[in-house]
């Protein structure tokens, strides 16, 4: 049992890094794009670059919540430790829905119909 939670421990690290090493390259990538952009004047690119770093960040927090879900369920399975990762999950979850509504302009439940609607009833 002391290998298999050594394991399961070592994978969600993993799963952690992989998630910090998205978030980092896409920085990366969206601050490259937004200076090659910047060159030719594009009149958007700001906006563009804020859609892509948030699109890196979220990726990046869905592989955090999943690293801390197997450690917290598979390696620690106390009441603390749960009740650690569920405010964790509920925190990382509100940023991932106000990152979306940021990046994407809608709402995670929404789909891209629905908001094309609204917009011509607006008019």
């Amino acid at each position: 049992m002391a290998y298999y939670q050594e394991v399961m421990n070592s994978i969600g690290t993993a799963v952690d890094a992989a998630g910090v090493f998205v978030i980092v390259v896409g920085a990366l990538l969206a601050t490259g794009r937004f200076l090659a952009r910047r060159r030719d004047q594009a009149d958007n690119s700001y906006r563009l670059y804020r859609q892509g770093l948030g699109r890196a960040i979220l990726l990046g927090l869905e592989f955090l919540i999943a690293g801390d879900i197997i450690r917290t369920v598979v390696v620690a399975p106390t009441l603390e430790n749960v009740f650690i990762l569920g405010l964790i999950v509920l925190i990382r979850t509100f940023l991932s829905m106000a990152l979306q509504l940021e990046v994407e302009g809608r709402w995670p439940w929404q789909r891209a119909e629905e908001i094309r609607a609204g917009s011509k009833l607006e008019q």
